[in-house]
């Protein structure tokens, strides 16, 4: 079991950059899997960048809708996992929610969200 906590969500221009974080209850480097989903009203989640813990250190997968804008990190040290974004735009508009699990893109645990609406 791990609790995940995502902040620093909020209201952008486009252009604009934000950083989602997320932390985790248990030590972030005993998870294998972690990801960024979103969400907008009547869509399904969709999968917007995740890693995956392989041997020589994290393997990143990004959607083509945000590559070359947003970059998924972690922090071992703080036990977060951060979600980078340049560049956004109106349609990153969305509920971001934070997920983790044994090997991306299966996630067992779910954030409750944090909330980014870029205005054009």
């Amino acid at each position: 079991q791990v609790d995940l906590i995502e902040s620093g969500g909020g209201l952008a221009q486009a252009g604009g950059s934000l950083t989602l974080s997320c932390s985790t209850s248990k030590s972030i480097d005993s998870i294998n899997a972690m990801g960024w989903y979103r969400q907008t009203p009547g869509k399904q989640r969709e999968l917007v960048a995740s890693i995956n813990k392989i041997r020589s250190g994290d393997s990143a997968w990004y959607a083509d809708f945000v590559k070359g804008r947003f970059t998924i990190s972690r922090d071992n040290a703080k036990n977060t996992l951060y979600l980078q974004m340049n560049g956004l735009k109106p349609e990153d508009t969305a509920m971001y929610y934070c997920a983790a699990g044994t090997y991306a893109p299966v996630f067992d645990y779910w954030g409750q969200g944090t909330q980014v609406t870029v205005s054009s």
